[in-house]
């Protein structure tokens, strides 16, 4: 009686081990949790170059004296950072050096600080134009320079040759030493002097040089002439002496003739 119990015991155990191992084999695997893959943060955005106005008109032409003007004054960092730190760049209008020296009257040394400033600031746009810009530009003359406020300039387009007019001075531009986004540096012929400092009277053309004057003392007569002039004046001439002396003997030769004619008369 106890084997029996025992061995149903035992098959109960083995019967039911067997049902969970069938069960384990027979349930479908869990699937399996899918990690995301994470999106790549896209790159930035090169920063853009930046321009240094200092090394272009070092190297591109001789524009030292306003190279000058513009450290002396402190401008180069307002140019710069127009050129940098703006969305509109900037447009520069440069004298050559020759172009300063050649500028006389009036002299910039006698500008105030202020003045001087506003007069570099003058050639300066507070915005970026390539020389296509300049056809459409024309057109919305008297154009705000960088000194704002009244410091105007007028510009004409002739068949590509852009000039530029102050109000007090003229000239165009002759050629272009950097043109791209977001500066651009034009070569002028002349200094741009604003009509807000000078005026509004445009300087005359210079007079021709006069024909050189010869000094009377080349040509006057020395004291010697003078005095042989005036000796000539006060002595007759040899022919007056001549007359003189054959109307002298012609008298005597009529007296002779007379007082002989009365002679024979009488005898």
């Amino acid at each position: 009686m106890q084997f029996p119990r025992t061995f149903l015991i035992i098959s109960s155990g083995l019967l039911l081990c067997s049902s969970f191992t069938y069960g384990q084999k027979a349930s479908p695997p869990a699937p399996v949790a899918m990690t995301p893959t994470p999106t790549p943060a896209p790159a930035p955005a090169p920063a853009p170059e930046y321009v240094n106005i200092t090394y272009f008109l070092s190297v591109a032409g001789p524009f030292q004296t306003f190279l000058n003007y513009l450290e002396s004054t402190k401008l180069i960092d307002t140019f710069q950072n127009q050129a940098n730190n703006t969305e509109v760049g900037i447009t520069i209008f440069v004298p050559k050096d020759s172009s300063f020296k050649g500028l006389k009257k009036p002299s910039l040394s006698n500008l105030t600080n202020d003045q001087l400033e506003s007069l570099i600031l003058f050639h300066a746009l507070p915005k970026y134009y390539a020389l296509a810009d300049f056809n459409e530009l024309s057109t919305k003359s008297p154009v705000s320079t960088l000194a704002g406020g009244q410091y105007t300039l007028n510009f004409t387009d002739d068949s590509g040759t852009v000039h530029l007019d102050s109000g007090w001075s003229r000239t165009k531009v002759s050629s272009a030493v950097h043109s791209t986004d977001p500066v651009a540096i034009y070569q002028v012929d002349k200094v741009l002097l604003p009509e807000a400092i000078f005026g509004s009277d445009i300087p005359p053309m210079p007079a021709p040089v006069p024909a050189p004057v010869i000094s009377p003392a080349a040509d006057a007569p020395s004291a010697d002439s003078k005095e042989g002039s005036a000796s000539s004046k006060s002595l007759p001439s040899s022919s007056s002496s001549t007359r003189l002396v054959g109307l002298s003997l012609s008298t005597w030769s009529h007296l002779v003739l007379a007082i002989s004619g009365g002679l024979v008369l009488l005898f």
